[in-house]
């Protein structure tokens, strides 16, 4: 059985502050919750704040680059967030995407250096409104799933995916539970067809289109549908740990 997952993307907010707060908050609620990974995604800066604070909880980082070190002024290696206690990396995040022209090719070498050190990506894939209007939104997804997967060698390392389609993010639209777990179906599909049936059914596949404390208990409920990558409502702690408790359900 796979173990649900939330992860908290914080995105570029909070301070010092707020970190300690609803680190500790919601590391204590996820003590008490059973079948359910609380994963929190804060800005690189508080990373380490977040760690000593999430006794019960794992951290992610928001982004890295794929060399091990060199001139690359600004950026954070694997082995920089492992050093700090980062599990996890989200990596091809839609915003990476269109805001810093981040290509699948570019994402595939992200998720290549993340396993290569055993931590565990977190690969967003997802189309726009305009590409599932067009009836390309499963091709869009396969290509953003097989380049980042099919060159590595998965055989005992760990891979979460999560669907985030585009046209729901920040728009406070959602796709209905019935769309989410088609494409959560299809990724797994396609997983098994080209990788190995083991990988797909070992993947975690999460849903990150702006999922909220009303929504989540419907879309969790699907079957392919392995918990939920949150963007603003991970900043609401009360919210936040009822997306927790649901997926822990």
């Amino acid at each position: 059985m796979r173990q649900s997952i939330v992860a908290g993307n914080w995105k570029m907010n909070a301070t010092s502050r707020f970190a300690v707060d609803l680190a500790q908050q919601v590391s204590l609620h996820a003590k008490n919750l059973d079948n359910v990974e609380v994963i929190l995604c804060p800005p690189s800066v508080y990373i380490s704040t977040v760690q000593q604070q999430a006794e019960h909880v794992k951290v992610a980082a928001q982004n890295v680059h794929f060399e091990e070190s060199g001139a690359y002024t600004g950026e954070l290696s694997v082995s920089m967030l492992q050093d700090v206690g980062c599990e996890y990396v989200l990596v091809g995040h839609s915003e990476r995407r269109a805001s810093f022209s981040e290509t699948n090719e570019l994402v595939a070498r992200k998720v290549a250096a993340i396993i290569k050190k055993s931590l565990v990506p977190i690969l967003c894939v997802g189309e726009s409104l305009a590409q599932r209007k067009s009836g390309k939104a499963f091709e869009i997804v396969k290509q953003q799933v097989l380049s980042a997967l099919t060159a590595l060698d998965l055989a005992g390392k760990d891979v979460v995916v999560a669907y985030e389609p585009i046209w729901a993010i920040g728009t406070g639209e959602t796709a209905s539970p019935a769309q989410a777990q088609e494409m959560h179906a299809y990724i797994r599909a396609v997983i098994a067809r080209q990788i190995s049936e083991n990988v797909a059914n070992k993947t975690r596949i999460l849903y990150g289109g702006s999922v909220n404390a009303l929504t989540a208990s419907m879309l969790f409920s699907q079957p392919d549908i392995d918990g939920g990558l949150i963007g603003g409502a991970s900043l609401k702690v009360e919210d936040f740990k009822i997306i927790c408790s649901a997926a822990a359900k």
